[in-house]
């Protein structure tokens, strides 16, 4: 979030504004009978939220879900706090790390934070004992490539999982264009050249990324590469914001109020039936439109985007 943009005076909604636990619980419920089986609270960053290990500790314990995890950057993750997010119900953390080399670091993520710091969370993380830890490396060309293999030495054989992330055009203010893009192929061709690497099956259907493994056995990588291989059709991902919108992309520009519904007072299986609808009927495909023709260009422009801040990754 640009310091620019998000700084001292930035009207950031009030606390009255935000779904409560109840409505929440209440969502996540009609998505599970809607055939979600997986949730994962994010941000922004979601360890501010007060009582986010009680939030937790309600949508984990709901039929249908499977699986609840989180993405921090790691800066307020305590050894205390990893363990009461595990105790509550988290099952997989994902960490942001754009760097390891300090000026470059601080120059991405513009946080009053040491890099250390992080780093230190990302220890306790691993010492949890998590069932999965995820390192997400989002690459920019001329800005952190150099840190590519830096960042594989330092967590392979580590027991996390690092993953490269193609630089996308999120929101409207990281000053985006293809030029700035390190594709899948080139970064994979960096850390293949150092260290052999051979490919893994997906997991599931509609997984984003493309695994390898080093061939020495010390682990895995995963790269995202929705910019020069885009995967929509196989998207599987709603998005619900904090103050209850439905968002059925990442790029999208608006969202459907969930929450008026529910201050209305619509029974569950009418708010089910809606949101089946909005699903059914959802066309998004900006990341196959926004593929630059064989002159360069970029084919599609959405002038106005929800923030990645606002919805999460």
């Amino acid at each position: 979030m640009p310091r620019d943009i998000f700084g001292k005076g930035y009207p950031f909604l009030k606390s009255s504004a935000l779904l409560t636990h109840a409505q929440i619980e209440l969502l996540v419920k009609v998505f599970a009978e809607l055939g979600v089986r997986k949730i994962r609270l994010t941000g922004g960053e979601p360890l501010l939220r007060k009582d986010l290990e009680k939030l937790i500790g309600i949508i984990a314990v709901i039929p249908g879900i499977e699986d609840v995890a989180i993405t921090t950057n790691a800066s307020l993750l305590t050894r205390k706090r990893a363990e009461s997010l595990k105790q509550s119900g988290i099952e997989r953390i994902n960490i942001s790390l754009d760097a390891l080399t300090p000026h470059i670091y601080e120059q991405i993520n513009e946080i009053p934070y040491p890099l250390e710091d992080i780093l230190g969370g990302i220890r306790n993380a691993l010492e949890a004992g998590f069932r999965a830890v995820k390192i997400n490396m989002v690459v920019q060309k001329g800005v952190n490539e150099t840190d590519i293999l830096p960042m594989v030495s330092y967590f392979r054989g580590s027991g996390a999982i690092l993953r490269f992330i193609e630089f996308m055009d999120v929101g409207n203010h990281n000053q985006w264009n293809m030029d700035k893009v390190f594709g899948a192929r080139d970064i994979l061709g960096e850390i293949s050249a150092v260290f052999p690497m051979e490919p893994l099956d997906g997991q599931y259907d509609g997984e984003v990324a493309k695994r390898w493994r080093f061939k020495d056995g010390q682990g895995e990588i995963g790269i995202i590469s929705s910019i020069t291989q885009p995967f929509c059709g196989d998207c599987s991902r709603a998005r619900l914001s904090a103050k209850g919108e439905l968002f059925t992309c990442l790029f999208a520009g608006s969202g459907v109020d969930l929450k008026k519904f529910l201050v209305a007072g619509l029974p569950a299986e009418e708010i089910r039936q809606r949101i089946s609808a909005v699903w059914k009927n959802r066309n998004d495909q900006y990341s196959m439109k926004r593929n630059p023709n064989p002159a360069g260009q970029v084919m599609v422009q959405q002038p106005q985007k929800v923030e990645m801040s606002y919805i999460g990754g």
